[in-house]
């Protein structure tokens, strides 16, 4: 008999995720509005920002051996319960004299926190959920994040215009505390694993193990991740760095245009969860590399309309489609390759493995908006010689990356 995907577990996980998001979305958007009133600098907040996720690049493996080691259920609650605690406090201590650094502080505990809690929520779906319904499970969860994503913010909006920053630090404490309660209903199988020597002995070889399993076991899942990173370097720096940058200085549009694409690439994210749930069972694995060859196809609009004599409005209305479809593209490549490395991992290994594939493709995100913000400094006038020769890159990693896929298939078999 086929597993159900909606089974009690994953139902409370999902909601679980729904309310801590919101959370977490509309208190990041009051935090930077009033950053913002107070500085009259996005470059202050953007620092802070920057500085908070450090903690999550450098703590995440460790959270993958507590994820590995800890009753999951109680971690998650427990991470949520501490995060409602810290944004309380927070709310409680904030004055106009201390604001920057308790925001400053307030960032990096959550930051601190957010590097265990992620390995823990991903490890927990391939021990809800079996077979195919990983993929689709993951697919849900994506959808939840690109909802939340797309409404959070503007309802942060209205309350932050409306109330001012306190209130919406304590709806922000609320969602925190509600995620806490539905994470106690979670029933998930813990056997505590039996370690003699000390903590950092059980660290050590915890995480020793985890690399050989990689590096001897499955390069494969390396390789895997390795292109996810790749693949989040040249569309993050693309749609974070270049879309805002082609619409505000090449167009010469303004911020609703600018924001009426964001919500677009919003609403793509969504229809390729969407995608990605239908296609599980249909699309191979192996052919996961023409799906990302696509996000490269689906770039070179973006670059070609430039080299015609097309006004701003076509302009814009080209690009703005073409990264709707490498938004939908890469939406569904990376939840396949997700869900490929969770079913290939052992489930003492899964918070690990999936908190190095966090820590990576972190990594990668800012790394490409720093080159890509060279790359169209250096390139001001147009934007061609930036995006075509990275549509090409991609179409060739793209392709080139199919005898990957098809080697992991082989191993999964």
């Amino acid at each position: 008999m086929e597993q159900k995907l909606f089974t009690k577990n994953f139902t409370l996980l999902v909601l679980g995720q729904v309310s801590s998001l919101f959370g977490n979305y509309i208190l990041r958007l009051a935090l930077s509005m009033y950053v913002l009133e107070v500085t009259g600098s996005a470059a202050t907040f953007g620092g802070i920002l920057s500085a908070a996720t450090v903690p999550t690049i450098l703590l995440s493996p460790f959270g993958g051996i507590l994820a590995d080691r800890a009753d999951r259920r109680k971690l998650m609650a427990a991470l949520d319960a501490l995060a409602g605690a810290v944004v309380l406090c927070a709310a409680v201590f904030l004055s106009e004299n201390n604001a920057l650094a308790v925001i400053g502080v307030l960032l990096v505990a959550l930051s601190v926190l957010g590097a265990f809690e992620t390995p823990v929520v991903q490890a927990c779906i391939p021990g809800m959920l079996e077979g195919d319904n990983i993929i689709r499970g993951n697919a849900v969860v994506n959808q939840t994040a690109s909802v939340s994503y797309l409404i959070a913010p503007m309802l942060g909006g209205i309350l932050y215009a409306a109330f001012g920053l306190t209130p919406v630090m304590y709806a922000s404490v609320v969602c925190f505390f509600v995620t806490a309660l539905l994470e106690c209903f979670i029933k998930l199988e813990y056997r505590p694993a039996e370690y003699q020597g000390g903590v950092l002995s059980m660290v050590k070889d915890d995480f020793f193990c985890s690399i050989r399993f990689l590096a001897e076991e499955r390069p494969d899942i390396v390789k895997i991740l390795l292109l996810a990173a790749i693949s989040r370097f040249f569309v993050m720096g693309v749609a974070l760095v270049g879309l805002p940058y082609i619409v505000r200085m090449i167009l010469g549009l303004d911020a609703k245009y600018y924001g009426a694409a964001e919500s677009m690439l919003a609403i793509a994210t969504i229809l390729g969860s969407i995608a990605a749930g239908f296609l599980t069972g249909k699309l191979k694995f192996e052919k996961l590399s023409f799906v990302l060859a696509a996000v490269g196809v689906c770039m070179i609009p973006a670059g070609a309309v430039f080299l015609l004599p097309f006004g701003a409005p076509v302009r814009y209305a080209v690009v703005t489609a073409a990264f709707f479809g490498m938004q939908i593209a890469i939406s569904i490549f990376s939840i396949f390759a997700v869900s490929k490395i969770q079913q290939s991992t052992p489930a003492h290994l899964t918070g690990k493995v999936m908190a190095y594939t966090s820590a990576v493709t972190m990594c990668a995100q800012p790394a490409g908006q720093i080159v890509y913000g060279f790359l169209f400094d250096r390139f001001s006038k147009t934007v061609y010689p930036v995006l075509l020769p990275t549509a090409a890159a991609v179409c060739v990693i793209g392709l080139f990356s199919a005898g990957i896929f098809q080697k992991s298939e082989e191993r999964t078999e």
